[in-house]
């Protein structure tokens, strides 16, 4: 089987359907039709299903579609690396949102100055999105605060960080030490989105400690977070990163809560496959080494 069947059959794949995948390789219908069936009938398995004209993958099917993002992706990794030797080549950074606003900036700069010919492209999501990059080839390595259940992602930790609860200047919770998990289901809380490491770390303490809490705004950002607690809108779980000014001028307060600690680690992942070029290893080696970074004060 030839690269040009797999591409056509991934994107098959990836539409579900003949006539917008023709479209999308500029081919005919039946050329991408005849390439599917010279595919199953090379291994002798059926690898779609097609009932009342619509299209469904079979395990077979299933099955293939690892291995033919496997090819295409070693095939471009063998065409960038070829292309790159003459430079020191390109890292596509995905990054989720604490690590990326409080952590990679510093990263990025202090590379920069030590491989002035690699060039860096950074994309910013929360950890969910990222490991689909890293599974999709969209991105060489991911900088995350999530857990990544992929079997073929690698997941190495490189740094600290601690969530802690917030809260306005003019909220009961202002200036007291710390509080009891009961008074938290009194609360409502301002909260990352779904697929975020914020927000997972976050629910599983809650959760291990059979705490009950109501969410009354989900975003996307630390910044819209911190203007509504600022407000007394609400309370929140954040990075203590992400509050350093805030705290120092008096706009937010954080308090411990006795019993549960919202420690985590942030996360290097990439995939299992992945050729580690010399740019992309200095890089990981900047990211192990970076754990002074890591101030978190109380």
């Amino acid at each position: 089987m030839t690269l040009r069947h797999f591409m056509i059959f991934v994107t098959v794949c990836d539409t579900m359907n003949m006539t917008a995948a023709a479209a999308e390789l500029y081919m005919s219908q039946s050329a991408v039709s005849q390439a599917i069936a010279e595919l199953e009938k090379y291994y002798d398995v059926r690898l779609f299903e097609r009932l009342s004209r619509k299209l469904y993958r079979t395990q077979a099917g299933d099955k293939l579609l690892s291995y033919a993002r496997h090819i295409i992706s070693m095939n471009a990794e063998v065409e960038k690396s070829m292309k790159s030797l003459r430079t020191n080549g390109l890292i596509r950074i995905g990054a989720s949102v604490t690590v990326g606003a409080y952590v990679l900036p510093k990263l990025v700069s202090d590379y920069n100055r030590q491989n002035t010919q690699t060039e860096i492209e950074v994309c910013e999501d929360n950890t969910e999105k990222v490991a689909n990059m890293i599974l999709y080839d969209k991105i060489d390595i991911g900088l995350v605060e999530g857990e990544v259940s992929s079997p073929d992602i690698i997941s190495r930790p490189f740094m600290d960080d601690k969530l802690v609860l917030i809260c306005g200047a003019t909220h009961r919770f202002s200036g007291v030490a710390s509080v009891e998990l009961s008074e938290l289901e009194e609360e409502g809380f301002i909260i990352r989105e779904k697929g975020s490491g914020t927000r997972k770390t976050f629910e599983d303490m809650m959760q291990a400690h059979q705490v009950k809490w109501k969410a009354i705004w989900t975003c996307n950002n630390a910044d819209t977070i911190k203007m509504a607690v600022a407000e007394g809108i609400g309370i929140s779980v954040i990075s203590n990163m992400a509050i350093q000014n805030e705290i120092a001028s008096g706009i937010l307060c954080k308090t411990e809560v006795n019993g549960i600690r919202f420690n985590r680690k942030f996360k290097i992942i990439y995939h299992k496959n992945k050729y580690l070029t010399p740019p992309l290893s200095e890089f990981i080696a900047l990211c192990m080494k970076a754990t002074g970074l890591n101030s978190n004060r109380n």
